[in-house]
């Protein structure tokens, strides 16, 4: 039996028809895209220089966080601190007024020292008496020659200015380095020492 061969016209070489016969091959036009309308810009606010405010440019500053145990030394080393610092104010406090107590039973108040010493002013024979006092700071030493009170006399020592000054104990002390028999007195307070020379039978600073 004689075989058929059917050929096929490939689909690129057929020419395109609509779909619907009665609209005719034209071409489509094209039509422009919408576009967007411009905004406005809006107007540059100008501001004074000393209106700007400057805009921080660096990290704010996080304090560092100590360890539990590390805060609790410190502040255990601050408490012993505190304490150290009350029991020196206090001992110093103490220690005043005990001494100012002694002083208080040595001395009296005003303060007040005597003694007895032979000077070379002696004219009856007998000691001289001396008497030395801090009167509100002013220092005075009276001497009876001989225990002679008629004959007494008075040697001014220095001045002292301050809180205090009339609770400062004055002692004598005499000195005869060269063993003439007549010995320079030496003032004592505070410390200093105020030297009267024995000259000519009295004494002179």
């Amino acid at each position: 039996m004689p075989t058929t061969t059917v050929e096929i016209t490939p689909r690129s070489i057929l020419r395109h028809r609509p779909i619907n016969p009665g609209v005719a091959d034209e071409e489509v036009p094209l039509v422009s895209r919408a576009r967007r309308a411009p905004q406005p810009t809006p107007p540059i606010e100008v501001v004074p220089a000393w209106q700007v405010v400057p805009t921080p440019t660096t990290a704010f500053w996080v304090p560092h966080q100590w360890p539990l145990q590390k805060q609790r030394k410190v502040v255990l080393l601050a408490f012993g601190m505190l304490v150290t610092l009350l029991v020196i104010v206090l001992g110093q406090l103490v220690l005043a007024w005990i001494g100012n107590g002694l002083d208080d039973l040595r001395y009296g108040y005003p303060r007040t020292f005597q003694m007895d010493a032979v000077v070379g002013h002696e004219q009856t024979g007998g000691i001289s008496h001396f008497l030395a006092v801090n009167l509100q700071g002013h220092i005075e030493v009276i001497e009876f020659p001989g225990g002679d009170v008629a004959h007494a006399h008075i040697f001014l020592g220095p001045q002292f200015f301050g809180p205090g000054t009339d609770r400062l104990p004055v002692t004598l002390q005499f000195v005869d380095p060269h063993h003439t028999g007549h010995p320079d007195m030496v003032v004592l307070v505070q410390g200093s020492q105020i030297v009267f020379q024995n000259v000519q039978g009295t004494f002179q600073r």
